[in-house]
């Protein structure tokens, strides 16, 4: 097992470095698909209030998709630092190409190819000839390239169940990686392809809808849920379970529950809660406050 795991991590470093030869940014993750770099900060005292939590600041290793990097040097001290990693992250919403992953899903009967279908239609866009990484659940990802001056924000299941976005402070498994279930792999006859534009009309479907003047964003000054996840990442031993329970409800007390998920399971993740831990404290916090999980 230790060779396989070996071989594992030699594989998503090559796959690693051969993505950010095409200047797309990587950290390395683990078999459960999470960063294999455990945050340097989680046994740290609570920031001042106010201040917000480190990204990087502080030189060390550890911090999610913050670390992210397409410099091979520190690709390789990324994996160097974390030798059980046997797969990549690839960071979304950054320079050159501002990558918005499609995550389509196909698992309990979802068909989120065929929904991905319907809004085309309806909305009369194109899905592009794209780059496509197949999933060992059966579902894929489709990388597509956004606007700079465009913040696409992540969302679960909010254009169609099934249908997962990755934008700014998200990551997309890379192909080649292997997890938990299998291995990731570029579909046929699209490696090749740069991340196509996204289409203005599906791009218009994935940004948060506009307020009316004089509406409040929730959480206040917040549409993403951004605080909350801060909240979360600035939790130490003793707190994080407390801490991720008030951030979901508070979070799905407000709508945005469904959305904000795979950020606060990151998260919570990062502080050092394993991730079913994470999954079912969130589930506790949606029964709590009467929403669905």
């Amino acid at each position: 097992m230790a060779t396989l795991d070996r071989q594992a991590t030699t594989l998503a470093l090559a796959h690693a470095l051969s993505a950010a030869e095409r200047g797309l940014a990587v950290i390395p993750l683990s078999r459960t698909k999470l960063p294999a770099l455990r945050s340097p900060h989680r046994d740290d005292p609570d920031p001042a209030p106010g201040r917000p939590p480190c990204r990087g600041e502080c030189g060390r290793f550890g911090h999610g998709v913050h670390d992210a990097s397409a410099d091979p040097a520190r690709v390789r001290a990324l994996f160097a630092a974390a030798p059980r990693a046997t797969g990549y992250g690839i960071a979304c919403g950054l320079p050159p190409y501002h990558l918005i992953g499609v995550d389509l899903d196909t698992k309990a009967g979802t068909d989120a190819v065929a929904a991905l279908r319907g809004l085309a239609r309806r909305h009369r866009f194109t899905v592009p000839a794209t780059v496509v990484v197949l999933t060992p659940s059966g579902g894929r990802h489709l990388w597509l390239s956004g606007p700079a001056d465009v913040v696409v924000p992540n969302s679960a299941s909010r254009l169609a169940p099934g249908i997962d976005i990755r934008g700014a402070g998200g990551y997309l498994v890379g192909p080649g990686s292997r997890t938990e279930r299998g291995v990731y792999a570029v579909a046929p006859g699209t490696a090749h392809l740069p991340p196509a534009p996204c289409p203005r009309a599906l791009l218009r479907l994935l940004l948060p809808p506009p307020h009316a003047p004089g509406q409040r964003a929730h959480p206040p000054g917040d549409r993403s849920g951004e605080s909350l996840v801060r909240f979360v990442l600035a939790a130490h031993e003793g707190q994080r379970n407390a801490r991720l329970f008030w951030a979901a409800c508070r979070a799905y007390e407000t709508g945005i529950g469904p959305a904000l998920t795979t950020a606060l399971t990151l998260a919570a993740t990062t502080t050092g809660l394993t991730e079913r831990e994470a999954r079912a404290t969130i589930a506790s916090a949606a029964r709590r406050t009467d929403r669905r999980p």
